[in-house]
């Protein structure tokens, strides 16, 4: 198991009773992804945690595959599947990089609050360019960390993480500028189509990207 895995594992019944801390910016963004899928989709989500936005998502589209690293994530998003009677929705295991390249493509990839928790962000989209169809879409929310809009708070949080990561209370965090998420995605062959910051600080750097 990564340390990754271990560490949302841990925290996953925590984060299942968590609240979402904008739940304006969450909304504004949900709908707005809502309003650029369509019936007949087939939708990847990574990162999808314990499966809220793809459960919120399901009535729109035609199936959603949705994985994360943490098996207790998954565990609690499949519970909540059959709670609510979902069943368009596929709850797998996985990880993003770890994984082997997949020759299955699908009409939409969503990656909402994960790449700031990604190792190798150009690697990572790079994969997720090879599992959108031509065409399609790649949508993805970000929090950035370094760069204008970053309250001096969230700096000095840049100082102490190492020490609270070391004693397995934080995950690995990547500090970026809202600039540097647009080079990566441009520079992984997609065209940026839509882009704004929901909320504005720190800024979650909403992106809707269409890969030519």
């Amino acid at each position: 198991m990564s340390r990754a895995a271990a560490f949302w594992d841990r925290m996953a019944e925590r984060y299942a009773r968590s609240p979402i801390p904008d739940m304006p910016a969450y909304l504004h963004t949900l709908e707005r992804t809502r309003s650029l899928l369509k019936p007949t989709d087939r939708v990847l989500e990574l990162g999808c945690g314990t499966g809220s936005t793809a459960l919120e998502l399901a009535k729109d589209v035609q199936e959603i595959v949705a994985s994360d690293v943490s098996a207790k994530m998954i565990a609690i998003a499949r519970q909540k599947a059959t709670d609510q009677n979902i069943t368009n929705v596929r709850f797998v295991v996985a990880d993003l990089v770890g994984q082997p390249e997949c020759a299955e493509t699908y009409d939409a990839v969503l990656a909402f609050n994960l790449l700031h928790l990604v190792d190798d962000i150009p690697a990572a989209l790079a994969r997720i360019h090879a599992r959108v169809k031509p065409g399609g879409l790649f949508i993805s929310k970000t929090v950035c960390l370094s760069g204008e809009g970053v309250p001096f708070k969230v700096k000095l949080i840049k100082l102490v993480l190492p020490i609270v990561r070391a004693v397995g209370f934080a995950p690995a965090v990547r500090f970026f500028s809202v600039d540097q998420m647009d080079v990566w995605v441009r520079d992984a062959g997609f065209e940026i189509l839509e882009a704004g910051n929901y909320p504005a600080s720190p800024p979650r750097r909403y992106l809707v990207a269409r890969k030519p």
